[in-house]
């Protein structure tokens, strides 16, 4: 296995690479095959990305198709046969089922240009500069996204230059299941004298990823568009790791029955793991005047052709949508049942999350990476996440076969076994 030039050459900021250290060659389903001839089940899944399992059979064939027939590849913003076929798919497949009317902006190709793009929507729409954010949120790297983003690592990154335009508000269960945080979101909305600005929007991940497998309950969201609607301030749903259906809907805020009056979906938006966002907005905030916000790679014709694909094949009736639900309870009570066995060896865990986006904390950090470590030995992909990262965190593809989860799972519960036999 040939890795001399890649550890020689790439970045030291490289960060999965050094967590499964092997060179990977080709990937079906859930499953990805190493170049030593070794193969992994995958619950790592492009962070979020491949909710469609790697290579589905389906949106290839629309793809091949595509470049087959010498389609527009690129085309900045102009229209295409791809770009019509996608909006006319989100609109009938997606939108008018659920009763969503919004406008659709293609930015960059990433989930923090959406970011970006949905902040200043909401800027320049109320004339006003600030964005309430939560405790433990993750919404990009960028400069903007990075000032509602709550992680320190992160944060520091930036060289010393200060982050501006966002105030944090605590999460759901941030300070204790005992405590009332969106009154006191509430309390300093209502107090002149409270230091926070009225902010044009308020951003939420309604289960955040990065910051730990951390969902709202429902009541606290429907609360959250009360408040909002109260004081005229926008609601943007960042749905960019829980959208799509990694939740057991396609927009994680329809639990909630919500209507945000912005969008962001990016990672598995395309369907096959190529670059693609875009923001939904409701119609009245599309005050952007022409090409004030820009970028070379939107609306990536590709990813427009793949992610129409995969909204017929997965999304045209509930079938898709009731078998995630059914999956992520089996993920759920598998991951309580480890989380009793830790409790019992006298280590404190716990499992949470919601529809195929689920959660083991085991509360602490060298805790975690010695169970993903021996999980990857045993052929099992799997990462953490939270603010020391002591979550370990399922993402598996949502079209993962019965087999290949319950393999993964028993993978996963004898690697936590066996790093306890070790200790």
């Amino acid at each position: 296995m040939q890795t001399e030039i890649l550890e020689r050459m790439e970045s030291e900021v490289r960060t999965y690479s050094r967590s499964f250290p092997t060179v990977f060659t080709e990937a079906k389903g859930a499953r990805l095959h190493s170049e030593d001839g070794k193969q992994y089940i995958d619950f790592l899944a492009g962070a979020g990305t491949l909710n469609y399992g790697h290579n589905n059979p389906h949106i290839k064939q629309a793809l091949v198709d595509y470049i087959a027939s010498d389609g527009i590849v690129h085309g900045l913003d102009m229209w295409s046969k791809a770009k019509r076929e996608y909006l006319e798919t989100l609109e009938e497949v997606i939108l008018k089922p659920r009763g969503l009317n919004y406008k659709v902006q293609l930015p960059g190709p990433t989930g923090t240009n959406a970011v970006e793009a949905a902040i200043r929507i909401a800027r320049n729409a109320k004339g006003r500069h600030n964005i309430v954010a939560f405790t433990n949120g993750f919404h990009g790297v960028t400069m903007g996204a990075l000032a509602t983003t709550g992680n320190r690592k992160f944060r520091e990154a930036t060289g010393g230059i200060p982050m501006q335009g966002g105030s944090f508000m605590p999460f759901d269960g941030y300070m204790g299941e005992d405590t009332d945080t969106l009154g006191y979101f509430e309390k300093l909305l209502g107090d002149n004298s409270s230091g926070l600005d009225i902010p044009a929007a308020v951003i939420v991940e309604t289960v955040q990823g990065e910051g730990g497998i951390n969902p709202a309950s429902i009541p606290w969201l429907q609360r959250l568009e009360k408040i909002c609607r109260a004081h005229d301030i926008l609601l943007i749903v960042d749905d960019i790791q829980a959208g799509c259906g990694r939740t057991g809907k396609f927009f994680s805020f329809e639990h909630a029955d919500i209507h945000p009056d912005i969008v962001t979906n990016s990672k598995s938006l395309s369907g096959y793991g190529l670059p693609f966002a875009h923001v939904l907005m409701r119609p009245e905030l599309d005050i952007w005047k022409p090409g004030q916000y820009n970028g070379t790679f939107r609306g990536f014709s590709l990813a427009l052709v793949t992610a129409a694909a995969a909204m017929r094949h997965f999304w045209s009736d509930d079938t898709f949508e009731r078998d995630v639900q059914r999956k992520g309870g089996v993920v759920e009570e598998r991951f309580q049942k480890i989380a009793t066995f830790m409790t019992e060896q006298g280590h404190k865990a716990s499992e949470r999350g919601r529809g195929l986006m689920r959660g083991l904390d085991v509360v602490d950090g060298d805790m975690a990476d010695k169970i993903t470590a021996q999980a990857f030995k045993n052929g099992l992909i799997i990462e953490t996440s939270g603010h020391s990262g002591q979550v370990v965190k399922c993402l598996c593809p949502l079209s993962i076969s019965d087999e290949d989860l319950n393999e993964g799972l028993d993978i996963l519960e004898r690697s936590v076994k066996e790093v306890f036999s070790q200790a």
